[in-house]
C-alpha cells in the first residue's frame, strides 16, 4: 500500500503540469484511482502494467490498456486445467483488487469446463513468512494437489520457497503461476541458482510476444558493449516501450489533422481547507476525446506485436507462452491464444491461417512436462484429504434382499454383491483409499434411498454404497460411478398350473372364426365341383356320389389330402388360393393350441404396466424404493393404491392373498429383487410384460468428485476382465432360473384372417363368374340335333323343329360333359355350311 501511495504522488505530481497522456502505471492498484482523475482531465491513460479485468473501457472512458488483461490469462489457464481433466484447483493469490479479480474470472472460465477453485487461499499484503507457511500447511491438508499462484512478484519466490521446505514441490503436485513469475525471471540474467531450485517443475503463462527481427535488433541494441547496464527485458518492457511510441504516432496524427493543444480551467477542481493535492492546479485537455480518437486508430508493429485495438479498446490477438521451468532455465511447451486454444504452433502463423476449427478440443496440443519431483507422468491433480479423516461411506442398513447389502459381525462390519464389488474396484486403484462404512438405517425398515442420497449431497457422508439406483433426480445432486448391475422396474404376479380341458382343442379360435372356417370349407368345395364338374369326371355321377364328393374334398383339403384332381384352370386358382388359407390357418392353429396346452395361467388379469395403470386394485413396492414416487408421479397412479412392503415375506404374503384378500394384485420393484423373489419362491410368481424403465446401480459421490471417475474406470476393468460376473456367482450362484411366463394367449378371431378369406371369396366368385360367363356364350351358340319328319304326310312343316328355351335346358345343358358340347357345337357348325352351300347351289340362275 504504501508503494501504491507514493507512485500514485509521483503521478499526481506531473500531471499538475499541462499533459496530453499519460504512460503507466505498472500497478492496478494505481491504474484505478489515476482512471478517476484522467477521466475528469480528458487526458488518456496508457497502461502497460494494468491487468486488472475490472479495469474497463466503460467504467473508465480514457483508460486505454496496452497490455493484455488478466481476463484473458485466466481463461488460458482454465483450458491449460481442462487439457489434463483435472476438475478442482486451489487459488492462491494477494488480498487486494487485482489478485481477487483475477481469481474470480478464473472461477467463471472453470466452471465453463466443468471444474471450479475448490479453495481461494488469500493472503494479505506484506504477509510475513509465518503467516504464507501456515497458509500452504492449510492448503496441503486439502484434497486438490493443483495451486494457481496469482500474486505480486515480491511475494511470489518466497511462497516457493517455503513450498519447497515443505515438501510441496515433490511427484503429485501441480503449481501454475500467471506471468508474474515469468517476468521475474526474464528480468533476472543470469538466473539465480537457489532461486530456480524452488521452482523445478513449475508452469507459467507469460505474454507471448513474436519473435521478430524488430525485437530482435531492439535487444541487440540494448545489449550491446556500449549498454553494459542495460538489464533483461520482460514482457512489460516490450509493452511500455509500444507504448510511448503509440503516444507519439498519435500525437504526430493528431497535429497533422489540425489537432490543437489548449487547456482550460475546471471549475469542478477546487483546493479544499488543508488538502496539498492542489486541485486547482490541474487543468482539462480541450483535445482530449479528439486525441483519445486518434490514439484507438493507431495501427502499427511493435515490438510486443501488432499494435491495434478492438471495441473494448483491448489489443487484439490477445496470446500467452505457456512455460514448464526447470534446471536454469525454462523451455516452452505450448502457445494458448483467444483463437486457437492450446496449440504447439505460433499465434501469428495460425492467425494467417484462419482456420475456424482450430480451438476444438481435439485439436489441442501441447508437448510433454516435467512435472514437479522430475515426474513425468501427468499427475491425477488430487490426494484424500491429509487430515487424518477417512472416506465416510454410507451403506443401507437393508432388512429384505441382504445379499446385496448387509450389516456383518467382522470387519469392515457390512457385506454383500455391492460391497464386494466396491471393495474389488478399490483394490484396482493405483493409491489407497482410507474409507469407513456407516449404517444408514435402524435396522427395523428399509432406509429411503433418496434421503440416502440427499445426506451425501449435503456432505453428511462422502459416498454411498450399495444397491442404489442411478436414478435422474439423484444425478441432479450426486455423482454416480459407471453402474455394476443393470436394473428396472418389472411387474410381479402369481401364477398357477392348469390342467388341460377335454375341450382345448376347440379354445383356438373364437366361435365366430370356427363357423366362418367351416363354411368357407363347403363353400371352396362348392365351388370346385362346378368348375370341375363339366370335365372332371371324378366329380360326376349320381346325386349321392357327387354330394359325398363335395364333402370329401372340402374337408380333406384340410390336411392337403385330397384324392381328386383338378382339370380346369379356374378350378386349380381357386384351389391354390384355398390351399394357401388352409396352410396358415393350420399354422395359427398349431401354434395357438400349444401354448394353451402348455403356458401357466396367471392368477390375476393384470398382463404388464399397462394392464396395472388401468386397474384399482393395490400394488405392492418395496419399503424405500424409487418405484413409490415413480408409480405416483410419473404413471399418475393413485397413492391409495400403493401398498409398502417390508421384506420377502411380505411379498409372498400379500401376493397369494391377493387383492380380496388384503393382499396385492401384483408387486412393482427391480429386476434383481424379482428374481431373488422368484427363486425363493419356487417360481410360484412371475414377472409379466417388458421392464418398463431402464437403469442400473452405482456408487454415488458428492458433486466432481474424482473418485467416482477412477472407480467407473475400476468398474469396467473388472467387467472386462470377468470378475464382475464371479462376484455374482458367489452370492447368486444358487438361484433357481424361473422359466418366462407368458400370458395366456388370446383366441384367434376373425380379425386376424378377414383379410384371407376375403381374398379366396373374391377367387371363388371371380372364378364362377367366369365359368358361367362362357357356360351362356355356349348356350346361346347351342341348339340339338334335328328330328327326321315325314315329308309326305307333313308336307307344310319345316325340316327343323324348334322350341322355346326354358331354364329346365339350362339346368340339362350346364351338366352336360364339356366335350359333348363341344361336339354338339361342331357338328352344328357344319350343318349350317352345308345348308349354306345348298341354298347357293339352289337358288335361279
Amino acid at each position: 500500500m504504501i508503494h501504491n501511495a507514493m507512485r500514485f504522488l509521483e503521478q499526481w505530481k506531473l500531471m499538475q503540469n499541462d499533459v496530453v497522456a499519460v504512460v503507466g502505471p505498472q500497478s492496478s492498484g494505481v491504474a484505478h484511482i489515476i482512471s478517476h482523475v484522467v477521466n475528469e482531465l480528458h487526458v488518456p491513460l496508457l497502461s502497460f502494467g494494468a491487468t486488472d479485468p475490472t479495469l474497463s473501457a466503460l467504467q473508465y472512458p480514457y483508460f486505454i490498456r496496452t497490455t493484455q488483461s488478466d481476463y484473458y490469462q485466466m481463461f488460458a489457464i482454465a483450458d491449460f486445467v481442462d487439457y489434463y481433466r483435472w476438475k478442482e484447483v486451489i487459488a492462491i493469490f494477494v488480498d487486494d483488487d487485482n489478485g481477487r479479480n483475477g481469481i474470480s474470472v478464473l472461477g467463471d472460465a472453470l466452471s465453463k469446463k466443468r471444474a471450479k477453485i475448490s479453495y481461494k487461499a488469500a493472503f494479505p499484503l506484506g504477509a510475513t513468512e509465518s503467516d504464507i507457511s501456515d497458509l500452504l500447511n492449510e492448503v496441503n491438508l486439502m484434497e486438490s494437489r493443483v495451486y494457481v499462484l496469482h500474486v505480486n512478484p515480491d511475494s511470489g519466490l518466497a511462497i516457493f520457497s517455503i513450498a519447497d521446505k515443505l515438501r510441496m514441490m515433490s511427484n503429485g503436485y501441480v503449481w501454475i503461476a500467471t506471468d508474474w513469475l515469468p517476468s521475474v525471471l526474464d528480468s533476472l540474467e543470469p538466473a539465480n541458482t537457489n532461486t530456480m531450485d524452488h521452482l523445478q517443475g513449475v508452469v507459467a503463462f507469460r505474454h507471448h510476444i513474436p519473435d521478430t527481427y524488430l525485437k530482435k535488433s531492439f535487444v541487440s541494441r540494448m545489449k550491446s558493449p556500449k549498454a553494459k547496464d542495460t538489464a533483461s527485458f520482460n514482457s512489460y518492457a516490450f509493452y511500455a516501450y509500444d507504448s510511448v511510441w503509440l503516444a507519439a504516432h498519435a500525437l504526430d496524427v493528431f497535429l497533422n489533422e489540425g489537432g490543437n493543444i489548449s487547456f482550460s480551467n475546471d471549475p469542478k477542481l477546487r483546493d479544499t481547507n488543508g488538502s496539498m493535492l492542489h486541485l486547482a492546479s490541474l487543468r482539462t485537455f480541450d483535445g482530449g476525446s479528439q486525441f483519445l480518437q486518434t490514439i484507438l486508430r493507431i495501427n502499427f508493429t511493435g515490438l510486443s506485436g501488432q499494435i491495434e485495438f478492438d471495441m473494448d479498446k483491448n489489443l487484439i490477438h490477445p496470446a500467452y507462452d505457456i512455460l514448464n521451468i526447470g534446471g536454469t532455465g525454462s523451455r516452452r511447451i505450448g502457445y494458448w491464444s483467444n483463437h486457437s486454444g492450446l496449440s504447439v504452433i505460433a499465434p501469428e502463423i495460425l492467425y494467417m491461417k484462419k482456420s475456424s476449427n482450430t480451438s476444438s478440443t481435439s485439436n489441442q496440443q501441447l508437448y510433454s512436462v516435467l512435472w514437479p519431483g522430475e515426474a513425468t507422468a501427468t499427475p491425477k491433480g488430487w490426494v484424500f484429504p491429509n487430515n487424518g479423516k477417512p472416506l465416510r461411506i454410507a451403506v443401507p442398513n437393508r432388512v429384505s434382499f441382504k445379499e446385496f447389502v448387509a450389516k456383518d459381525k467382522n470387519p469392515p462390519w457390512v457385506q454383500g454383491y455391492s460391497i464386494d464389488i466396491f471393495e474389488a474396484a478399490l483394490n484396482l486403484l493405483p493409491y489407497p483409499v482410507p474409507r469407513q462404512y456407516i449404517l444408514y438405517g435402524n435396522g427395523e425398515r428399509n432406509p429411503n434411498y433418496n434421503e440416502l442420497v440427499e445426506q451425501v449431497a449435503q456432505n453428511n457422508f462422502d459416498a454411498a454404497v450399495g444397491d442404489v439406483t442411478i436414478v435422474t433426480n439423484r444425478t441432479r445432486i450426486v455423482d454416480f460411478t459407471q453402474p455394476f448391475l443393470e436394473s428396472g422396474l418389472v411387474v410381479v404376479v402369481p401364477v398357477k398350473e392348469e390342467k388341460s380341458s377335454p375341450w382345448s382343442f376347440l379354445e383356438p379360435f373364437t366361435t365366430q372364426m370356427w363357423c366362418v372356417t367351416g363354411a368357407f370349407f363347403f363353400f371352396v368345395g362348392a365351388v370346385v365341383w362346378i368348375l370341375e364338374h363339366r370335365l372332371n369326371p371324378e366329380f360326376r355321377g349320381p346325386p349321392r356320389k357327387q354330394l359325398i364328393t363335395i364333402f370329401w374334398f372340402s374337408l380333406s383339403t384340410m390336411f392337403f389330402s385330397h384324392r381328386e384332381n383338378t382339370m380346369s384352370a379356374l378350378g386349380r386358382l381357386v384351389l391354390i388360393i384355398w390351399l394357401f388359407v388352409v396352410l396358415i390357418i393350420n399354422s395359427s392353429y398349431t401354434a395357438s393350441l400349444t401354448s394353451i396346452l402348455t403356458v401357466q395361467k396367471l392368477s390375476s388379469q393384470i398382463a404388464g404396466i399397462d394392464s396395472l395403470i388401468s386397474s384399482t386394485q393395490p400394488i405392492g413396492i418395496q419399503d424405500g424404493s424409487f418405484a413409490r414416487k415413480y408409480l405416483i408421479e410419473e404413471l399418475h397412479i393413485a397413492e391409495s393404491r400403493i401398498v409398502t412392503l417390508k421384506n420377502m415375506q411380505d411379498y409372498i404374503d400379500a401376493l397369494e392373498r391377493g387383492p380380496s384378500g388384503g393382499g396385492v394384485v401384483a408387486i412393482v420393484d427391480e429386476l434383481p429383487y424379482i428374481e431373488i423373489l422368484m427363486s425363493s419362491a419356487n417360481c410360484k410368481f412371475r414377472n409379466v410384460g417388458q421392464e418398463f424403465t431402464k437403469s442400473g446401480w452405482g456408487f454415488a459421490f458428492q458433486r466432481d468428485s474424482p473418485l467416482a471417475i477412477d472407480l467407473s474406470t475400476a468398474i469396467l476393468q473388472l467387467s472386462e476382465n470377468g470378475n464382475l460376473q464371479k462376484i455374482h456367482d458367489k452370492w447368486f450362484s444358487n438361484e433357481k432360473e424361473c422359466a418366462t411366463t407368458n400370458v395366456s394367449p388370446d383366441k384367434l378371431s376373425l380379425t386376424s384372417f378377414w383379410g384371407l378369406f376375403l381374398i379366396c371369396g373374391i377367387a371363388c366368385v371371380l372364378a364362377l363368374i367366369v365359368f358361367f360367363a362362357r357356360v351362356l356364350y355356349q348356350y346361346t351358340k347351342f341348339s340339338p340335333e334335328p328330328e327326321e319328319v315325314d315329308e309326305e304326310t307333313q308336307p307344310n312343316r319345316l325340316r327343323r323343329t324348334s322350341r322355346t328355351p326354358s331354364f329346365k335346358d339350362l339346368i340339362v345343358f350346364v351338366d352336360r360333359k364339356e366335350a359333348e358340347i363341344k361336339e354338339i357345337l361342331k357338328q352344328n357348325k357344319k350343318r349350317r355350311r352345308s345348308q349354306s352351300l345348298e341354298g347357293i347351289s339352289n337358288s335361279p340362275t
